[in-house]
């Protein structure tokens, strides 16, 4: 008897198809990677997570960081990153239509997390891989606990090459001064992951 997955992002408007992807390979078609995250309108989308909003902020404000170093270095006329915090208020559901459409209105690029359990991060790869087949660079970030759930998402929806994040779980315990840093160290990673560069 064979065991199969459940996708919890699956509506009644969905097409589902029954191909079975594992062990294929199948590379992920995405949106392209922008050159350099000055002056963009960088997303942070969170789920409504203990303490995800926090590490979301904690990047944003890192991100912010690293461009002001940037320009001190490299002294040129670049415009800001310009942080756009949005809720996902049902963190296993599909987006909604509209927030979709918003994301892709107002947003350059996405940051989507944290997926910290079982249905939020197979849901946040979901959301990836749908935004970034709207044209939306997206990076996704996920606890350690739960990569087999977002690796096994990636592969129902057809894209198991699907890249995403990984960071230490739990993040539900974190102290202020653990936020910051994770949110240092995601940053970085965030920003090599959007522009394509190495990380």
């Amino acid at each position: 008897m064979t065991a199969g997955i459940l996708d919890p992002t699956i509506s009644r408007s969905s097409t589902i198809t029954t191909s079975d992807t594992r062990g294929t390979g199948t590379a992920p078609t995405g949106a392209p990677r922008v050159p350099e995250l000055a002056g963009l309108r960088v997303g942070l989308l969170e789920n409504t997570k203990r303490h995800a909003a926090e590490v979301l902020d904690a990047v944003g404000a890192a991100l912010v960081e690293q461009q002001a170093e940037q320009q001190a270095e490299q002294p040129a006329v670049r415009r800001p990153i310009e942080l756009v915090r949005l809720t996902k208020q049902n963190f296993a559901m599909p987006l909604e239509g509209e927030l979709v459409e918003r994301l892709v209105r107002d947003c350059d690029v996405v940051v989507i997390g944290v997926g910290d359990c079982g249905s939020c991060s197979a849901a946040a790869v979901a959301d990836g891989i749908a935004l970034e087949a709207r044209g939306l660079p997206v990076a996704v970030v996920c606890t350690e606990a739960f990569d087999v759930t977002s690796r096994a998402m990636a592969r129902l929806k057809g894209q198991s090459g699907f890249p995403y994040l990984l960071m230490p779980h739990p993040i539900a315990n974190l102290t202020p001064d653990g936020i910051a840093e994770r949110g240092r160290d995601l940053a970085a990673r965030i920003g090599a992951h959007l522009t394509g560069a190495a990380a």
